[in-house]
């Protein structure tokens, strides 16, 4: 699936009110890992998920090494309603390890941008989430996370491009725009794509130390900083500027053709928009996709 239209699939739900972003909360505390035996880690799987969403983590929780410890710091398997191959972004195919009913109890939950919010999937989620000690999202895996209530009251981030769906949908978790990935309890949200690597890696921080997080990095040749900045994404709290002549969709962020884009006005401004769809979307709550701080 690719990212547009996966971001549309997303905002399929409630017209309510958005949130605007707050302060950052304080670091949390470090998590204990097993005395022996890897950290049991389950990657949410279905139609759609985006395969660097868990294919980063994947690879930072398999790399790490710990000095003194035998065997592997993590212990990896893929999760899904069924076990039927489902087909990732880019039509790559997967064959689940687990289906809900057996998989082991996670430690850790991974839930990666997808389609899939059926009842099945949200109780399984809300069942793994009681005894794990982190359950993550990536990109717009935030909203198939903030759809079991998880997340109502607390902090949460998206992919830039879907902040508007997102405050929209869930007016009830405080959209934290711009952040590279937010930590609020035993959950934890990353912006889009590649900030799950450096949520993972914040993660490996959180369980094994700094260093073990910095040598994990090194392995893959990974010279990223921003887990060691949550909020190094403050490029993307606010819409790009359009080049001369186009137009910015206020709902994606898209750049768009005036010409022949849908056009909504509000309050004497013109807005453009990438699809008639999100035209809608902005008619029905102007303010939700509106710059915050403008």
């Amino acid at each position: 699936m690719k990212r547009r239209e996966l971001l549309h699939a997303t905002a399929a739900f409630g017209l309510i009110a958005a949130t605007r972003p707050t302060a950052s909360a304080a670091p949390p505390a470090p998590l204990k890992p097993p005395v022996s035996g890897g950290i049991p880690v389950a990657f949410l799987v279905s139609d759609g998920a985006v395969i660097i969403d868990f294919c980063g983590p994947w690879e930072v929780f398999q790399d790490v090494q710990v000095g003194g410890r035998h065997g592997d710091g993590f212990r990896l398997y893929t999760v899904a309603e069924t076990t039927r191959p489902i087909r990732a972004s880019g039509g790559m195919k997967v064959v689940p390890d687990h289906d809900f009913a057996s998989a082991p109890p996670p430690k850790i939950v991974v839930i990666p941008a997808q389609n899939s919010r059926t009842p099945a999937t949200m109780d399984w989620l809300r069942r793994s989430a009681k005894s794990a000690d982190l359950t993550m999202s990536v990109c717009t895996g935030a909203f198939v996370l903030a759809s079991t209530g998880l997340l109502s009251g607390k902090s949460a981030t998206t992919h830039h491009n879907a902040f508007g769906e997102f405050a929209l949908e869930f007016p009830d978790v405080q959209l934290r725009r711009g952040a590279r990935f937010v930590e609020d309890g035993h959950f934890a949200s990353a912006g889009g794509l590649t900030s799950g690597i450096d949520l993972a890696l914040r993660v490996v921080e959180r369980y094994y130390g700094r260093e073990t997080a910095r040598k994990t990095a090194d392995a893959m040749e990974y010279q990223g900083q921003g887990w060691l900045d949550a909020s190094s994404n403050a490029v993307y709290a606010h819409p790009p500027t359009a080049a001369a002549g186009r137009a910015i969709c206020p709902v994606c962020w898209m750049e768009v053709d005036p010409a022949s884009a849908p056009q909504s006005v509000y309050r004497r401004a013109s807005y453009f928009f990438c699809s008639e769809q999100h035209k809608q979307r902005f008619d029905s709550a102007p303010e939700t996709f509106l710059d915050p701080v403008r």
